[in-house]
């Protein structure tokens, strides 16, 4: 059942709608509602944008087992980097730890996003808060459960493709 998800188009749809719908909210609350973003948010966004391209690579080279696996293991790597970030953005939200954010992205300047688009990847805020989400939960809240959830599925479709052997062809030598 795993593989079959693993091999289909609906998978890594879903993820790039998800992605992109993130990025929505992130812009709405940025730019509608004057959430700046901390350093830890452009980090998250940095991590779901590369979820997305990596989604674009999965639809066209998911027939491929070696595609597949770089892909899936790919999404996994991202959604431990998602989870991370969005843990500690929870943790600082919560006072768990001491805030050591700065205003500075951190990015190196061959890979400057917050230069290159600072509308989508510039740092307007310290870290300490994010806003309130319909629910009643935080956006770090939000980010941590989604974030988990998708660390799991992804681990979970890694293996499935990498247990999954090869069908052979009865044509086959």
């Amino acid at each position: 059942m795993f593989d079959k998800i693993a091999r289909s188009g609906g998978y890594w749809t879903l993820l790039l709608i998800t992605g992109l719908l993130m990025e929505g909210i992130a812009l709405y609350y940025q730019y509608g509602l004057d959430y700046g973003p901390c350093v830890l948010c452009i980090h998250v966004r940095i991590y779901v944008a590369a979820l997305i391209l990596i989604s674009l690579l999965a639809l066209l080279i998911r027939e491929s087992r070696g595609g597949r696996l770089f892909c899936h293991f790919g999404s996994f790597l991202l959604a431990a980097g998602l989870a991370e970030r969005s843990w500690k953005l929870l943790a600082i939200e919560r006072g768990w730890l001491e805030s050591a954010c700065s205003m500075d992205s951190g990015l190196p300047d061959w890979f400057a996003l917050d230069r290159w688009w600072p509308q989508l990847f510039e740092v307007w805020e310290a870290c300490g808060y994010t806003p309130e989400l319909p629910g009643g939960i935080t956006m770090a809240e939000g980010l941590s459960g989604a974030a988990a959830g998708l660390l799991f599925v992804t681990l979970l479709l890694t293996f499935s493709t990498l247990l999954n052997k090869p069908r052979r062809s009865i044509f086959a030598d």
